[in-house]
């Protein structure tokens, strides 16, 4: 192996990512011609081969596979050393690779708008999805950072917890319920429900309440998007349940509501985790310490403004 050269471990992890010669191509900005050069005699260096065609899809080999993640680690360890470089240079330099869950994206994408303005030699990756994936992706140790709304308990993990996330129950301001006070949590039993996706940690959360209660709704609805959730409470399809945090602009164009109901908020925090004993880069250490401190300001100017 001391043959191979990064170049064509680098083209592998493209190909092995997209499942495609053309795509890698594409994606380096090289012809498939070249990219299938590379290949052979990547394979002819390893001595066995490294994926097997299936139709027009490519799957890796057991060897193959385990080639995936020796490349995944030297180029995590020469990005680390470029950062550290960078970092004793005096400047902060390098790839944030960052995964959050769905409903983050109401706050995450602009606190690293302000990072990245403080730190503009930085790029990143960023993937949002839900609970699940995002599990799934700790597993493969695809990210640097995660960001959610409860740490996997069967994960080693390090998690910090950020800011308040509280469940909040949302209806149409026409909905009966809207203009009550304290609700019993029982009147919910057979109401029309909007719930997120399975897998959704906003879901299992609710299903939790619920199972503790015993309450049994009427789920209308199932939807990935707490977009169109709010746009489905706007049409009087049913009520569901939302981190406050997404409410914050469309809430009165809409003409939804909060509703007063016994046992909401459900009370949850935004934690940032990372896999237990993995070295964190300069700059996912960096981006650690910077969410910390911006969440912890929100916070405070939340409860201020509550007060």
């Amino acid at each position: 192996m001391i043959q191979a050269t990064l170049h064509q471990l680098r083209v592998f992890q493209t190909v092995a990512s997209h499942g495609s010669f053309t795509k890698a191509a594409e994606e380096l900005f090289i012809t498939q011609p070249t990219v299938s050069n590379q290949m052979k005699q990547l394979t002819q260096t390893v001595g066995m081969p490294l994926f097997e065609q299936i139709g027009k899809q490519l799957y890796l080999t057991d060897i193959g596979r385990e080639l995936l993640a020796s490349c995944q680690e030297i180029f995590e360890q020469l990005d680390r050393f470029e950062m550290i470089v960078a970092d004793i240079k005096g400047t902060k330099q390098g790839k944030l690779r960052l995964a959050v869950v769905t409903t983050a994206k109401y706050f995450v994408p602009r606190i690293l708008g302000y990072f990245c303005q403080k730190y503009p030699k930085v790029d990143v990756a960023l993937e949002v999805t839900n609970h699940q994936n995002i599990t799934r992706r700790m597993l493969e140790n695809q990210d640097d950072l995660y960001i959610l709304s409860q740490p996997p308990e069967d994960i080693p993990v390090c998690s910090e917890a950020l800011m308040n996330n509280p469940l909040v129950l949302v209806a149409n301001k026409n909905h009966p319920l809207a203009q009550k006070k304290n609700i019993p949590i029982k009147r919910l039993t057979d109401e029309a429900f909007i719930l997120r996706e399975q897998g959704s940690g906003t879901r299992q959360a609710v299903q939790q309440l619920f199972a503790k209660h015993k309450i049994s709704v009427k789920v209308r609805l199932e939807l990935n998007s707490n977009e169109a959730i709010k746009q489905a409470i706007a049409g009087s399809l049913g009520i569901s349940v939302l981190s406050e945090h997404t409410l914050y602009r469309e809430s009165s164009e809409l003409e939804l509501t909060t509703l007063d109901v016994q046992g909401f908020p459900i009370q949850r925090q935004w934690y940032v985790c990372y896999l237990d004993g993995k070295q964190l880069s300069v700059i996912a250490q960096a981006f650690l310490e910077y969410i910390q401190e911006y969440t912890q300001k929100m916070d405070i100017a939340s409860h201020l403004v509550s007060q």
